[in-house]
């Protein structure tokens, strides 16, 4: 059995090879193509496993890996843990990709999670629909600034982007240059909506029928989106073995420090998922707009903490309750606020309507 280490960059990626013994059987510089690896790794004559780490791009380069016939496993690395283990003064991509080959032949490669290419190309579209959501937003803002430093008066409508506000923006007249302008961000505005709902779609054909979202529909706070967003982002819950493990997978714990009997938290863990997080703060602030329970744990820790602060603990509550409804596969059904010592003790669970 051969072990190859790469490491891989936007253009190109080094590659290691060695044997049972550790001894280095082949390097490279290879291109970023199927054709350029396959035929590295055919040449190798030998079975042999293989380990990237997981970077931004990694998904491409796993799978291009994954269908070479004799690669035997494809193992993903979690970069942050390979450098825990594996520190070096110096850092080069050779020695980096031997590093990497040497820690999987002694089965010490710090595993990351690999969804399936479908997950990975459902996580990529409703990523693109936040993204441009985002961009519309600002293009929204930069109207009203327009509008605002030219006096204009706004309608009587209770959107101003709604059908009656855009007949309005069409057929209002400016001064030449700021004419020109609002006919730019209102095509601009036009565009972006229509890919929306263009991405909206590609997610409701691949996302239509998952129970998981479904079921998380049913959180306050989490509507097709973010609903949609926090099952793509979990996808198998299984992994989290319990609702702390998921907590710390999105971010949603502080840092700690504890030494001679002092505990210090610091801020929110850096390394974590922040596609998850947000989705959950954004839930959480709309559950504590709709919902008696949420509202009440919001204000309990509102009354001697910052709102962010607040939001932050309301959203890990959130979070609690996700982990519940995924793990035992059942449906939220809504509690009252805690006012008790048993509810107090009971707040986190998430109970099966029936």
């Amino acid at each position: 059995m051969l072990y190859a280490g790469i490491d891989y960059h936007k253009r190109y990626s080094q590659v290691h090879v060695i044997d049972e013994r550790g001894r280095t059987r082949a390097t490279a510089r290879l291109a970023n193509d199927f054709g350029t690896l396959h035929g590295f790794f055919a040449g190798l004559a030998e079975p042999c496993r293989a380990v990237v780490e997981a970077g931004w791009n990694w998904g491409e380069m796993y799978d291009w890996l994954d269908a070479i016939e004799n690669i035997s496993a494809v193992e993903l690395a979690h970069p942050y843990r390979v450098r825990a283990i594996a520190a070096a003064q110096v850092k080069t991509d050779s020695i980096d990709s031997h590093t990497l080959a040497q820690l999987l032949r002694v089965n010490l490669i710090p595993r990351a999670y690999v969804p399936g290419s479908e997950t990975r190309r459902l996580r990529e579209v409703v990523r693109q629909r936040v993204f441009l959501v985002r961009m519309r937003t600002m293009v929204k803002n930069r109207i009203q600034a327009l509008l605002a430093r030219h006096h204009v008066p706004l309608p009587a409508v209770s959107d101003i982007f709604g059908k009656r506000g855009r007949d309005y923006l069409t057929n209002l007249k400016l001064e030449d240059a700021a004419q020109e302008l609002l006919r730019q961000d209102l095509e601009l505005l036009k565009t972006l909506s229509e890919e929306v709902r263009a991405t909206e779609k590609w997610l409701h054909q691949g996302t239509g029928g998952d129970h998981r979202v479904e079921v998380l529909r049913t959180i306050p706070g989490l509507g097709a989106l973010l609903a949609t967003v926090v099952a793509l982002e979990i996808d198998r819950i299984e992994r989290f073995e319990s609702s702390a493990k998921l907590a710390a997978y999105a971010g949603l714990l502080p840092t700690t420090y504890s030494s001679g009997g002092h505990t210090f938290h610091g801020k929110l863990m850096p390394q974590s998922n922040k596609w998850l997080r947000w989705a959950l703060v954004k839930a959480a602030w709309v559950a504590v707009r709709l919902d008696p329970y949420f509202r009440a744990h919001f204000a309990k820790r509102r009354a001697h903490k910052p709102a962010q602060s607040a939001i932050i603990a309301t959203a890990r509550r959130l979070l609690e309750v996700v982990w519940h409804v995924l793990k035992e596969n059942r449906p939220y059904q809504n509690r009252p606020p805690t006012g008790s010592n048993h509810a107090s003790q009971n707040s986190s669970a998430a109970f099966a309507t029936t």
